[in-house]
């Protein structure tokens, strides 16, 4: 009737009514909690999906209890023992002894005032390596990748990124001034040896290039020291109709002589 009085919660009775009709009831695993927290942890790798994660659940509980501990403690193994290269920021897993630390002094780290307990990645303490010659590079998978070809034998500077305006990346964000300080102080570098070139190995994008633009202008005022960079052009076994004018600019400009 007009004018009868809303007596009140009956709306919100009914409301309420419909609205837990309508509402899907919460979703429950099946699977045990411990079983569930780690399928989480696995969908939170990058590339795995839940799907997968419950396969490599199945396939960790089914594997012994040796094999499961193995890869926990490799894990805990890589969080814990793995650290940066204080020279170079390759990864290294290497405690120094007593023979590296004689080494360190010999080589004039205490000169330098840093610690004879700063890792040193293998690369960095082989000597028969040419250390005068650094080459640069984005991330430690990039060195990797070139050190698997065999064909280098200086040494390397990992600059742990690239300079990126747009995500907030400068030069101080990355290991820029750790590089320059090899150049500058030959003390700074391996052995003691100056560097005599640099050669950069960044990738071929926007950011890898206005990278290497910068290091070039950086070390372009040190005049005893090169700088080169990898060669770019037409990968072995390819065709012309198939490049792209990036490559095929690339190639042309970095031509070499046949006789």
């Amino acid at each position: 009737m007009a004018g009868e009085a809303i007596q009140p919660g009956r709306g919100g009775e009914k409301r309420n009514a419909q609205t837990s009709a309508s509402a899907k009831p919460a979703r429950r695993s099946s699977y045990p909690a411990v079983v569930d927290r780690l399928m989480e942890q696995l969908s939170s790798l990058p590339g795995v999906g839940r799907r997968s994660a419950e396969r490599l659940a199945f396939h960790i509980l089914k594997s012994t209890n040796d094999e499961a501990l193995a890869l926990s403690k490799a894990i805990a193994d890589v969080k814990q023992r793995v650290r940066h290269c204080d020279v170079c920021w390759n990864l290294t897993d290497h405690v120094p002894s007593m023979h590296d630390k004689q080494a360190h002094a010999d080589d004039g780290g205490e000169d330098r005032g840093e610690g004879a307990d700063a890792p040193r990645c293998e690369l960095c303490r082989d000597v028969q390596r040419d250390r005068g010659v650094v080459l640069v590079v984005e991330q430690p998978k990039d060195l990797i990748a070139l050190e698997q070809t065999g064909m280098f034998k200086g040494i390397y500077h990992v600059l742990m990124g690239r300079i990126s305006p747009l995500d907030g990346i400068g030069p101080e964000e990355l290991t820029v001034a750790g590089l320059i300080d090899r150049i500058d102080r030959p003390q700074a570098n391996p052995g003691g040896v100056p560097v005599r070139e640099v050669i950069l190995g960044l990738n071929p994008t926007v950011e890898g290039d206005g990278t290497a633009l910068y290091l070039m202008d950086e070390i372009s005022r040190r005049p005893s020291v090169r700088v080169t960079r990898l060669a770019r052009g037409l990968p072995t076994g390819s065709q012309l109709e198939f490049a792209n004018k990036a490559v095929l600019a690339d190639a042309i400009a970095g031509r070499q002589d046949v006789r």
